[in-house]
């Protein structure tokens, strides 16, 4: 089972992660594209890593914006794995943001 990061290392591992933020026990953060279908492309690309990594985000999708929450269930709190997943999602993502609210 994965390490359940301390409130410090958290914040620590934040930084490195552009518009990413702690909201209780996860991390979340949310893309704009500039179409819905740029949004749901992006979502399948999502959806793809996320089965690679075995660790699958919570969606909301709003129109043109994907609201992306991540936590490891399994270990009760938020983890590598999150992290892993937060890096990969802001990658696939790089292609079809047009703002980032």
């Amino acid at each position: 089972m994965a390490e359940v990061y301390s409130e410090s290392e958290v914040r620590s591992r934040l930084v490195a992660l552009e518009g990413w933020e702690r909201s209780r026990d996860v991390i979340e953060r949310q893309y704009t594209f500039a179409t819905f279908m740029a949004g749901i492309e992006f979502v399948n690309r999502l959806a793809r890593a996320a089965d690679e990594l075995d660790h699958h985000p919570d969606i909301d999708i709003r129109y043109t914006r994907v609201k992306l929450a991540l936590t490891t269930h399994s270990a009760g709190g938020i983890t590598d794995l999150d992290f892993q997943m937060a890096s990969r999602a802001d990658l696939l993502a790089d292609a079809g943001i047009d703002t980032d609210s």
